[in-house]
């Protein structure tokens, strides 16, 4: 039999031919040019080549890496074979590698090594990488199998793992519009692009006045500060162009030991007052007006899908299910919170007055008189503390824990066998101690710097995953400790020391995650805060202080007294640290219930916190116009409740290592640990995973034992 086709078809035929050959020659062309393109290489399965990233190259890697990966989405949502696991999730799993590389390098280059060409860049990116979402999340006959391959599972599970996996994407396109008509379709995607661009200026807006507003002292003006510290804010001076000065800088590791420390009321006023006006000071960098906007589009959002407000919405596949439950435990909390503040506030005040010092307790006055009390009270002196709180001795002494608890050992890689992006980050190779298999690589970028952004926090260059050979770990823990000068020993603070095991336990999460498929690697952001905050109880355990909390200089471990002072005082100043997060959780929820309409942002913030009767001699932890948690992106967004959330676990998980034979160092609790709260990571629920630890769910009085506040 003959066939005749029309000489037209074959024209458009042909061209359509030319066309995908033209581009996928560019596209070969463009991967083998752009580094940020391109498999990653050397040792250990192939390390990203941070030594060779530019500015240049990023906006061309993430275009190619969008196309790249759309094509793939394409050809997988309108393929002629039925719809099956295989070859709809399992192809969707295995979508995106370029583009997952890209972001790698864009993280860093966005949280660790921003410019003023590469915000400029973010900024022309963000629309776009909105829209490319929002082309995969709203692509009809991509929905049309996945909902089918969906459907099928309910009637014939699949296995365990890849039930997840299907339940995970198909409630994630339908969180996201999938299921919209055309019309709202359209609207969802134009707000997700305007927020993209909102977030981006948001955080700009953060950093510019990070960057911007430092405070410089003169000799006269060092009253009360350590001379480590001293000599570090002058580096600092110096790195600025102000030699000869000291350098405050904008930053809560710069900011925190000031007001602790100084002797300067004024100084710690002005210090203070820069570090809370972030974003808040009614120049064109003010983010008031942005936040009502992000607040109206996201309201705006979720009623296209049919709720109420954006917490009905988000916390949906939450552990805490709905906005009432998330607020029900703040609330409960929030009356023993304020009362310990209150005793707090009358305490530091009586020092005052003892001191003949006429003044009221001001927000600027908390932290240097909280220590004051904590002297008298206790006979702690914080800054004798940090003798003994050495950063390189608190990393070996996470190394130490992650041993006992995960047998896992860090080795230091040879310097240069690795690239890093920039000369402080350093690279340890993660191994099993029994069969010295490889896990992954571990990098530490410590220090605050220029274009960095502010606070802690941990991230995954390469996830573990099994289903397409096994992928081994990279990933990074990023603090803004103020770099110490040339010899110096860097010394932190207790609650520094804290933040950092937190951190690290993000890392273990990482490290230890044993799960087959990309998608299960994710979290429940009320859970996932969880694990590394159990991880912070290691640090006052006697292995590790007789150990590795040693005198910077005479290399003499912690006299046992002094431990003795820190566990008595172990629950001094909880008023304060549980005020200040739990002020900015309720903020962040009851922001996301109001009504938006023509909202003013100032004036709420004001009004809620004189509604919940918060203590004005202390700020929120993050006040709304840096919010960055909630504002910068939605990964906590009506979610900073997950910090408490987490708390109650990590209380009560506590308790089961206290009741354990063997402690904090218990064999068997520890491979529970391991095995039901850390290797799972989001490839069971993580209520079904907690009970499997402990045999019962979590009880919120631990928290309250574990505060000092009283259990009714």
């Amino acid at each position: 039999m003959k066939i005749t086709v029309p000489k037209s078809y074959l024209k458009v035929f042909c061209l359509s031919l030319l066309t995908l050959i033209i581009s996928c020659k560019k596209d070969m062309k463009t991967q083998a040019e752009n580094v940020l393109l391109q498999e990653w290489n050397g040792p250990y399965g192939g390390v990203p080549a941070f030594d060779k990233m530019t500015v240049n190259d990023i906006q061309e890697a993430v275009e190619t890496g969008m196309e790249l990966n759309l094509a793939e989405i394409e050809a997988i949502a309108n393929s002629t074979e039925p719809a099956t696991f295989e070859n709809t999730i399992a192809a969707m799993e295995r979508s995106g590698a370029e583009l997952d590389r890209v972001f790698s390098y864009y993280g860093i280059m966005s949280a660790n090594m921003s410019s003023p060409e590469f915000r400029e860049i973010q900024g022309v990116l963000a629309p776009k990488l909105s829209e490319f979402s929002s082309k995969i999340n709203q692509n009809k006959a991509l929905f049309e199998r996945i909902k089918t391959v969906y459907d099928a599972s309910l009637v014939t599970p699949l296995d365990a793992d890849q039930q997840r996996v299907v339940e995970l994407t198909y409630n994630g396109f339908a969180m996201r519009g999938a299921e919209l008509g055309a019309e709202k379709k359209a609207r969802y995607a134009a707000i997700d692009k305007e927020l993209s661009s909102l977030y981006n200026t948001f955080s700009d807006n953060v950093l510019h006045d990070e960057e911007n507003y430092v405070t410089f002292l003169n000799d006269d003006q060092l009253d009360g500060l350590s001379e480590g510290f001293i000599k570090s804010a002058a580096a600092i001076a110096t790195e600025k162009g102000k030699e000869g000065s000291y350098a405050i800088t904008n930053s809560r590791s710069s900011m925190d030991p000031f007001l602790t420390y100084s002797t300067n009321r004024d100084l710690r006023k002005q210090v203070w007052t820069n570090y809370y006006a972030r974003g808040d000071n009614g120049d064109e960098y003010d983010n008031n007006s942005i936040i009502a906007q992000i607040l109206k589009l996201r309201r705006e959002r979720v009623e296209l899908l049919g709720h109420k407000n954006y917490a009905e919405w988000r916390l949906q596949d939450r552990m805490a299910k709905t906005p009432e439950n998330a607020l029900a435990l703040m609330e409960a909390v929030w009356p023993a919170s304020i009362a310990r503040v209150h005793e707090e506030v009358a305490d530091m005040q009586a020092v005052a007055n003892a001191s003949g010092v006429k003044i009221t307790i001001e927000p600027w006055d908390y932290r240097f008189y909280a220590e004051k009390v904590r002297v008298a009270k206790y006979d702690l002196n914080s800054d004798e503390v940090k003798q003994y709180l050495q950063l390189d001795k608190l990393r070996d002494a996470m190394f130490y824990v992650a041993g006992r608890l995960f047998n896992y050992e860090f080795t230091p890689v040879p310097e240069g066998s690795v690239p890093v992006f920039q000369e402080d980050v350093k690279v340890w190779e993660v191994t099993d101690k029994d069969s010295g298999a490889h896990i992954g690589l571990w990098y530490l970028d410590p220090y605050a710097r220029q274009g960095k952004r502010s606070g802690a926090w941990a991230t995954t260059y390469r996830s573990h995953t099994t289903f397409d050979g096994k992928k081994t770990v990279l990933a990074s823990n990023n603090s803004n400790f103020v770099k110490p000068a040339e010899g110096e020993a860097l010394l932190v603070s207790w609650d520094d020391a804290t933040t950092f095991f937190h951190e690290f336990g993000h890392a273990l999460h990482f490290f230890s995650s044993n799960v087959k498929y990309p998608t299960l690697n994710g979290g429940v952001r009320d859970y996932t805060e969880f694990q590394s905050q159990l991880l912070e109880r290691w640090l006052s355990t006697d292995e590790v202080i007789n150990q590795f909390l040693v005198h910077y200089k005479t290399g003499a471990v912690i006299p046992q007294e002094l431990v003795a002072k820190i566990k008595k005082a172990a629950t001094f100043n909880q008023g304060f640290g549980t005020t200040e997060y739990l002020a900015s959780a309720l903020m962040d929820m009851k922001l996301h219930l109001a009504d938006p309409e023509n909202i003013d942002i100032d004036a709420f913030e004001r009004q809620t916190l004189a509604d919940l009767k918060m203590p004005t001699e202390l700020p929120m932890r993050h006040r709304t116009p840096h919010f960055g948690h909630v504002f910068s992106g939605e990964g906590y967004a009506t979610a900073y409740y997950g910090y408490m959330w987490a708390d109650v676990l990590t209380a009560d998980a506590a308790e089961a290592f206290q009741e354990a034979p063997g402690g904090f160092y218990d064999k068997e609790v520890a491979q529970r640990l391991v095995k039901y709260l850390f290797e799972p990571r989001n490839s069971m629920d993580p209520a079904e995973a907690y009970r499997l630890f402990r045999g019962r769910d979590a009880e919120k009085e631990a928290l309250m034992r574990d505060r000092g506040f009283p259990v009714n």
